[in-house]
């Protein structure tokens, strides 16, 4: 079964940045509207980031302007560029299409820890 995995997680100082990405397991398109979403423990998951498969993208307001979706449509790719990141944006970050119609599973995600 095929699955999105996300990578490029880690730990960050407070200020630093990371870059995140998204990708399908296997030989599917994800040429469709696009988010990041993060889940701190004990917290909702939330939707920070999404792309539309035209380049048109949202964000949440505690990460606007700090934080930058992307996708590669050749490299059937979507990334999260995160500067300045804070202590409050640890969390395990994931990936899924906007339309329910598209959602995968949720996957592992990848942990991001801001800390000093």
């Amino acid at each position: 079964q095929v699955q999105l995995v996300e990578s490029g997680g880690g730990l960050v100082q407070p200020g630093g940045s990371l870059r995140l990405s998204c990708a399908p397991s296997g030989n599917m398109s994800i040429l469709y509207a696009m988010g990041w979403w993060r889940q701190a423990p004990g917290k909702q998951r939330e939707l920070v980031a999404t792309i539309t498969s035209g380049g048109m993208t949202d964000y949440a307001d505690s990460v606007k302007g700090r934080f930058t979706i992307s996708r590669d449509n050749v490299k059937n790719t979507v990334y999260l560029q995160m500067n300045s990141l804070k202590p409050e944006d640890t969390a395990v970050y994931h990936c899924n299409a906007i339309n329910l119609s598209f959602r995968l599973g949720w996957g592992q995600g990848t942990q991001v820890t801001v800390s000093s």
